[in-house]
């Protein structure tokens, strides 16, 4: 097969494979560019794997104009700068692992270096006109949809243990969900979930936000349920809302939100757990209380903004097995959009500047709210000279 992307013909894409074939050394395109290329899918990185060494590759990438940064140079791999970043690996082969990470040799075998990859889909290498080499058999499996691990899949876990949590990603992402999870590969996660406590915070929240980011999540993050894999990292999660969710963001045109999804799972404080930003901690905390309060969709549009609105919309009629009420889009643009006819220079002649004046602004709005956006200016006036 011979693999067709924008990518692949970019000249300075090519350039470094150029620079790598003219000093006598193999180089293909590896992992997720060739596999997304299979799939018709953008690629957002380029990975080259080669036999040579990266003193070697640095040598040759310079000597053809081309800026180096030594960005793994422990692991073998160095960044090289043409049109964009390519990551340029030399062939590798596990020498030991501790569940995080792995003490590798240089090879200059590609089989070697494909049997320390995790997945099938993931061990597909291309040639620099894209011919496709497929050692493991992932050419197949990619096609079709079903996300295998190389060879024991216990050993592939044991290699690094966040394998457990790309596995469920992969399948959301990747997988045929009509085909189900592999049982090899589910047993093995089943088994390997206590090793998730020794992984960094970091590495687990960037699995999950991928996975609860596919386009449907839902058999896969089931099948980490099953496998105790789900409540392993989010401590008392509960996937149950997750379908219903996907379905009603769906039918209302909705782009998937990774948080959106995690707040259907429930509200426990994972934010530890999954390194949350403070950004996203505070949008997280709004979202559940905007849930929590059960504000109409115009009064949580006007309080909390459309995006929490909206979000938490779909999350209680997914909690409760109901669609979303008729016109709520048109509701939450409406309470977005309503513009309160106070300010502070209208009560600050009463209450001077201080808190006072805050707080009283804050009264008057939620009364506004209340009415649902129906007093004006006269009447909020009125209301505060009786108070």
């Amino acid at each position: 097969m011979r693999i067709d992307a924008p990518w692949l013909t970019n000249p300075g894409t090519q350039a470094v494979m150029a620079a790598l074939s003219r000093g006598g050394h193999r180089a293909y395109f590896v992992g997720g560019c060739v596999r997304n290329a299979v799939l018709g899918r953008p690629a957002s990185d380029i990975d080259i794997a080669t036999d040579a060494r990266p003193e070697v590759v640095t040598i040759l990438a310079e000597d053809a104009g081309l800026a180096v940064v030594p960005t793994g140079i422990d692991h073998g791999t160095v960044t090289v700068l043409s049109s964009g970043p390519h990551e340029v690996t030399t062939f590798r082969r596990d020498v030991s692992t501790d569940g995080r990470r792995a003490t590798v040799a240089f090879s200059d075998q590609l089989p070697e270096d494909a049997a320390r990859r995790d997945f099938t889909m993931n061990a597909l290498y291309a040639d620099a006109q894209g011919r496709v080499i497929d050692p493991l058999g992932g050419l197949a499996d990619t096609r079709a949809g079903y996300v295998r691990f190389i060879g024991d899949p216990t050993a592939r876990i044991a290699e690094d243990a966040l394998r457990v949590l790309r596995f469920f990603r992969f399948m959301a992402v990747y997988g045929d969900p009509k085909l189900g999870a592999d049982t090899e590969g589910l047993a093995a996660c089943a088994a390997a979930v206590g090793a998730l406590s020794g992984l960094s915070r970091e590495r687990v929240g960037a699995e999950v936000r991928k996975l609860l980011d596919a386009n449907d999540p839902t058999p896969a993050v089931a099948a980490a349920a099953s496998a105790g894999a789900l409540t392993a990292v989010l401590p008392g999660a509960d996937p149950r809302a997750l379908g219903p969710l996907v379905h009603l963001e769906q039918g209302a045109d909705v782009a998937p939100a990774w948080l959106r999804r995690l707040a259907v799972l429930g509200d426990a404080d994972w934010g530890d757990a999954l390194r949350l930003s403070r950004a996203e901690a505070r949008a997280l905390t709004d979202l559940r209380v905007c849930i929590a309060a059960g504000w109409a969709e115009a009064a949580a549009a006007q309080i909390f903004g459309a995006d929490v609105a909206r979000d938490a919309a779909l999350i209680r009629a997914a909690s409760l097995g109901q669609e979303v009420p008729d016109g709520w889009q048109a509701e939450i643009a409406r309470g977005a959009l309503a513009q309160f006819p106070l300010t502070a220079q209208d009560l600050i002649g009463r209450y001077g500047e201080g808190p006072a004046l805050g707080q009283a602004l804050r009264s008057l709005k939620a009364q506004w709210v209340e009415s649902d956006f129906a007093l004006d200016r006269a009447d909020l006036l009125a209301i505060d000279s009786q108070g």
